[in-house]
């Protein structure tokens, strides 16, 4: 395997501008990415048009994969993680009243908090705050007034670990001491850092993701261990999910017999049970991954397993 690696910066131009050039590359068989929903929706038209498979590993926006038949994804989506965290929410911390903070311009912030409004409101919960706020803002305390003012005694913020920590922080300030609750994206070494450090904001809150390091499966285990004897860190859940992308799209070509695109796509769909770091993955119809969640709680330093949500 030979890796063909393009930066995009984050930015959705450079994302098409990177798929265009990838598109034009006769040798690319597949393409891993791109991380956050909002880029893959316009990269994947261009992989869709060129006829090459592409495999997000956390692009949960449920519209990704609509796209077209040779976009798929080894990740869960939003509907999933957002009735997961209403599910934890409302059963396991016994939460009755959340408010919601959101990020207009992130579809992946927007479709999570609108599946997490949903499902609690159905499991008899309320949200009596739903607050919007931009991610690259440094102040957020009127968002947070108002949800100090709502009464609740948890908040939902399905945004990023770049902004989190600080909402955190201005959060306690303010004297909200209830437990905030997020998403995948909160899955960074950073969130600790940015929430002031082992024992800040964000200590004892909970979020959901892909994996657990701690999971004790042999596969699991032998995954973690060769990645800290190569890099020194543990691995995070987007290195596992980059991981299971390769590895899914490996087993296609090997299923495929083939490198041709089009034959690659039939075996990447026809994916069952396979035995990923992030769990048993199976592609469905809409070529999403029908896979378990994990909800983690931030303590100290790292991230401690708290418990496994099964799909519907």
């Amino acid at each position: 395997v030979v890796l063909e690696t393009q930066d995009d910066q984050s930015k959705a131009d450079e994302a098409k501008t990177v798929a265009v050039k990838f598109s034009d590359d006769s040798k690319i068989v597949a393409v891993i990415g791109e991380v956050a929903s909002g880029r893959s929706k316009v990269a994947a038209p261009v992989f869709q048009a060129a006829g090459i498979p592409m495999v997000s590993h956390s692009s949960t926006n449920p519209e990704v994969t609509k796209i077209g038949d040779y976009i798929f994804r080894v990740c869960f989506i939003d509907p999933f993680q957002g009735y997961v965290m209403a599910k934890f929410a409302f059963e396991d911390q016994k939460l009755k009243k959340v408010a919601v903070m959101r990020d207009p311009s992130n579809a992946y912030s927007m479709g999570l908090a609108d599946v997490f409004k949903t499902e609690f409101t159905k499991m008899g919960g309320t949200v009596p705050a739903d607050v919007s706020y931009n991610g690259k803002d440094s102040d957020f305390r009127s968002q947070l007034g108002q949800v100090k003012a709502a009464g609740v005694d948890g908040v939902f913020v399905p945004g990023y670990y770049t902004e989190v920590g600080t909402i955190a922080k201005q959060a306690r300030e303010l004297g909200i001491s209830q437990p905030f609750l997020g998403g995948d994206g909160w899955d960074s070494s950073k969130l600790i850092v940015g929430a002031g450090g082992p024992g800040g904001a964000l200590e004892g809150c909970f979020f959901s993701t892909h994996y657990s390091k701690d999971n004790t499966s042999p596969r699991v285990q032998g995954f973690v261990k060769a990645y800290q004897a190569k890099a020194g860190v543990a691995p995070a859940a987007l290195v596992a999910q980059g991981y299971d992308a390769m590895m899914v799209i490996a087993d296609a070509i090997k299923r495929a017999g083939s490198i041709e695109r089009s034959k690659v796509r039939e075996a990447l769909a026809g994916t069952k049970d396979f035995d990923g770091v992030t769990g048993k993955i199976t592609i469905d119809a809409w070529r999403n991954a029908s896979k378990p969640a994990v909800v983690l709680q931030v303590k100290g330093n790292d991230f401690a397993y708290a418990k496994t949500i099964d799909p519907k």
